[in-house]
């Protein structure tokens, strides 16, 4: 093999390991952004439980409320959070 060709073998290997990292950083990316929606979901959860939790007393005031609060609380996971 002369020079040009190692050259040649060098750069082309180069080339394709950018294109792997590249490749992993993308993934890492679309899995950044699907933990974060998912950390976001919990928090959002976790606030509606809290609430829920708080104003229990008002729902079961209202014609129907209790239903009410049950849906929402089966709707937003309201138990799982509640009890942490």
């Amino acid at each position: 093999m002369d020079l040009f060709n190692i050259y040649m073998l060098n750069l082309f290997i180069t080339l394709a390991m950018f294109l792997v990292l590249i490749f992993r950083a993308w993934i890492e990316y679309k899995n950044f952004n699907i933990m974060w929606a998912e950390i976001k979901r919990r928090q959002d959860y976790d606030v509606i439980a809290r609430i829920l939790k708080a104003e229990k007393d008002l729902f079961c005031k209202v014609e129907g409320g209790e239903e009410l609060h049950r849906l929402l609380c089966e709707i937003f996971h309201a138990k799982d959070f509640a009890n942490k």
